[in-house]
């Protein structure tokens, strides 16, 4: 008897070594792989707080040299001058853009998931392998298609151009669409014995109900239109119509770059995205575990 306590002891003191020596190297790789992502950011935060000469001459670095770090590229970031006004109304369009597509991306992909989601009738299935083989096509390839498209209905250089094409994401549908299937259709019953419409039932019962993945959806579409370049400088000919990526990009040119300028306003263009994050975190692991594929 104690001969087989000794042995349990060993295996259970054995088990526990593993543990302590995975533990330690899981937490040594996630530190390497957080300093590898936090680099660029921490990089930029420090190069923003110094003149653009250094940057050309010593190039991003986590140097902590005090005696060249000053605040002025954010005074003239923020100053009356040419480069700020152009800043801000950069920044303002990109807000702009960010929430028209925010809210209207959500709303649609809400609307087409309870759909597939909620109701049974012919092809369901069959609308739903649809939006799914959209996924599987890059957007480089549709590009062109949509560019002409774009051309022959008028929408070149509008805001509507831009937001249209994407406004009704596959993969935030096929995640509302997950959410909403572990949520019970015995509530849509409920709902019509208690007289609600169907509109009722959609947008009074339903929706509450799935904040965790309109909070999910919310930060990764805002991060996505938020950072949007490729799309919008191909629609967008009006210089005062830019959006802040494209805005950026205009300041490194051939004839010279404004280093200045781009970095400090580089950084300070992360505040919406990060807010956006601090605002529904709350709901965002929530959401994202719960609208994972099922079994």
């Amino acid at each position: 008897m104690a001969q087989t306590s000794s042995v349990t002891a060993k295996e259970t003191m054995g088990v526990t070594a593993k543990r302590r020596i995975l533990s330690v190297i899981s937490t040594a790789f996630f530190a390497v792989v957080s300093f590898i992502i936090a680099f660029p950011l921490l990089a930029g935060l420090l190069a923003s707080f110094r003149p653009g000469t250094e940057l050309i001459r010593k190039g991003l670095s986590i140097n902590l040299d005090f005696s060249t770090m000053t605040l002025a590229n954010y005074k003239y970031l923020f100053g009356n001058n040419p480069d700020g006004h152009r800043y801000f109304m950069w920044y303002k369009n990109s807000l702009i853009l960010t929430g028209i597509s925010v809210v209207g991306t959500l709303f649609v992909c809400y609307v087409v998931a309870y759909g597939l989601t909620m109701y049974n009738y012919r092809l369901k299935n069959f609308l739903f392998f649809l939006v799914i083989a959209t996924m599987m096509v890059p957007f480089e390839i549709l590009i062109l298609p949509l560019y002409k498209e774009m051309i022959s209905i008028g929408l070149i250089d509008t805001m509507a151009g831009v937001l249209l094409p994407g406004i009704c994401g596959a993969s935030t549908i096929f995640f509302f669409r997950q959410y909403m299937t572990g949520l019970p259709k015995e509530l849509l019953d409920a709902g019509r014995i208690d007289g609600a419409t169907e509109y009722g039932i959609c947008f009074r019962i339903m929706m509450p109900i799935t904040k965790p993945a309109f909070a999910a959806m919310s930060i990764l579409t805002a991060m996505g239109a938020w950072n949007n370049v490729l799309w919008p400088m191909l629609v967008f000919r009006s210089a005062e119509k830019f959006t802040l990526p494209i805005g950026l990009n205009t300041l490194l040119t051939p004839y010279g770059n404004d280093y200045d300028v781009l970095i400090a306003g580089s950084i300070f263009g992360i505040i919406p995205v990060f807010i956006v994050f601090l605002c529904f975190q709350r709901y965002f692991i929530e959401g994202m575990t719960a609208g994972a594929v099922k079994g």
